[in-house]
């Protein structure tokens, strides 16, 4: 059955350019994942900004879309020709900008870059409105700002997914989800917000810029609507091989947190979810605007418009990933290779007979600057008391305590603007040991955690569903996913009282030993 959907295209292809990997799923029109592939990739800091080179942004795409190919033919015996829908998406925000020839003017700046602190301070003060150092327009104002020699040359700006649908379609266009993390959205609208803009256009003006916001920004689509089509050229660039039809429609491309809004049924009012890999982040579907701008919380909204406060920590797995893989060099000291599976479930076990509190045991995981917690730059730290319990679990559970600390510092300023959270969806790699992850997230959050069994697939399926909501007949996207996890199988898991007494414990020891971590910034360079 699944190799006649394939032949006759009865598929949608979802494609993620996340920050470790980029992912590629195909589904039936069901939503079932059929197969997948991937590509290894990592940001590389030069000349002071995270970024990935513009031959790797391609190459890795056709990679993974090769690894994708060589998975349906070796599952059903065929070779991909015909796909019903496609949608690309990619980790939020940054700075990509071309000139009038399409040439990048400046390397990509990823999301994880700090430098536009300053302009998004004033951007906030000006729009009364959160902007965070990664969106981009806070990139662009901050270059505006430093007088950089490319500024005035920019007849174009987009953001990673943008950029490779617009390879692949020639639209230069945004899924609403995606534009939110670039610029204020009206969701009454579902476009820019009119007064925001008015107010930078002046800022351009005055600045004797030769451009407008809209004339250099994508065009702003909700899901649903068609986003354009594969192109010949674009069909080629895709699969090498020249075995993809050209024509295929797109939905409008997405971030990595609409993808996670679809891939966990998360897109109704008082409904969330968390994501969790390199960074970590929760989508809170709001009923009702905030009262007041938190420099925290992000408003973004979902892939149709809703509007969403999102609290993105741009730390997570990293420094437990660090850490695992030290554990794994010792065991091959002592002549033990461990496979990887193994070793994190081995761990997250272990943690699971740790102490409620870690035991006295501190762990802050900043790899890169953190805007929730107000640190600068990257200065990992593990700290403890003399008389701390130092053993592996409570030292394995102080880790992923760590891992979602800051996240819990955003979601308490929500619950002091009295947003109800009725339950959490959660996905990513750090939940695929049964109960240990999640159970430390219910306990954070105070909220029941869901961890769907298609929780693994992630943001590219995510993406998928978004583009089979374009060739289905259902009128909303909330109906369109409640169709699709119909029936589906999830483990919830409640907060146990002694966990969240623990974790309280914890982050209170955790925010109170921050300065540690500011000195830290100061004195290690």
């Amino acid at each position: 059955m699944e190799a006649k959907e394939i032949a006759l295209g009865e598929t949608t292809l979802g494609i993620e350019l996340g920050s470790t990997r980029i992912k590629a799923v195909l589904s039936g029109l069901g939503g079932t994942p059929l197969a997948s592939g991937s590509f290894e990739w990592e940001n590389r800091r030069e000349n002071g900004y995270w970024t990935y080179p513009e031959g790797e942004i391609l190459s890795g795409l056709q990679a993974c879309y090769a690894s994708l190919k060589e998975d349906v033919f070796k599952r059903y015996g065929e070779v991909l020709h015909k796909i019903g829908g496609i949608g690309i998406s990619a980790m939020m925000h940054g700075y990509l900008v071309f000139d009038e020839k399409n040439n990048l003017l400046v390397p990509f700046r990823t999301w994880r870059n700090n430098t536009a602190a300053r302009a998004a301070e004033e951007l906030t003060n000006l729009f009364s409105y959160p902007i965070p150092a990664r969106w981009s327009i806070a990139h662009l104002y901050q270059a505006i700002l430093d007088k950089e020699p490319h500024v005035p040359h920019i007849a174009f700006q987009t953001t990673l997914a943008g950029y490779v649908h617009f390879l692949l379609t020639g639209e230069k266009v945004v899924g609403i989800g995606e534009a939110s993390g670039m610029f204020p959205i009206d969701s009454k609208t579902s476009d820019y917000d009119k007064q925001a803009e008015e107010k930078f256009n002046l800022i351009l003006k005055t600045k004797g810029l030769p451009f407008t916001l809209r004339e250099i920004f994508p065009h702003v689509l909700v899901a649903g609507q068609e986003a354009g089509r594969l192109t010949k050229e674009g069909a080629l660039l895709l699969d090498k091989e020249g075995d993809l039809q050209a024509g295929i429609p797109f939905c409008p491309p997405e971030g990595d947190a609409g993808t996670g809004m679809a891939a966990t049924d998360a897109v109704a009012p008082r409904t969330g979810n968390v994501s969790a890999g390199t960074s970590v982040f929760a989508m809170i579907v709001l009923e009702r605007p905030l009262k007041e701008v938190h420099p925290e919380i992000d408003l973004v909204t979902t892939p149709a418009g809703a509007p969403v406060a999102m609290v993105h920590c741009n730390n997570c797995s990293s420094e437990l990933n660090a850490w695992a893989e030290l554990f794994g060099e010792a065991a091959k000291v002592f002549g033990k290779e461990i496979p990887k599976d193994e070793l994190y479930s081995s761990l997250f076990k272990a943690a699971e007979k740790g102490e409620k509190d870690c035991g006295g045991l501190v762990s802050y995981n900043f790899v890169s600057n953190e805007q929730i917690a107000k640190v600068e730059h990257g200065r990992p730290l593990f700290v403890r008391t003399a008389d701390a319990h130092f053993t592996l679990p409570n030292f394995v559970r102080a880790q992923l305590y760590a891992a979602f600390s800051t996240l819990k510092t955003g979601c308490d300023i929500l619950k002091g603007e009295e947003v109800n959270i009725s339950s959490i969806n959660a996905h990513g790699g750090l939940f695929k040991t049964e109960g240990v992850a999640q159970g430390i997230l219910a306990a954070a959050l105070e909220v029941p955690v869901a961890v769907l069994e298609t929780a693994g697939e992630g943001g590219a399926w995510g993406m998928s569903l978004l583009a089979g909501f374009l060739l289905s007949s259902e009128n909303s996207l909330e109906e369109y996913l409640q169709t699709i996890f119909a029936g589906s199988k999830k483990k919830v898991l409640a907060p146990k009282q002694e966990d969240v007494v623990g974790f309280r414990a914890y982050h209170a020891r955790y925010t109170e030993g921050l300065p540690v971590v500011y000195e830290a910034v100061r004195s290690l360079h």
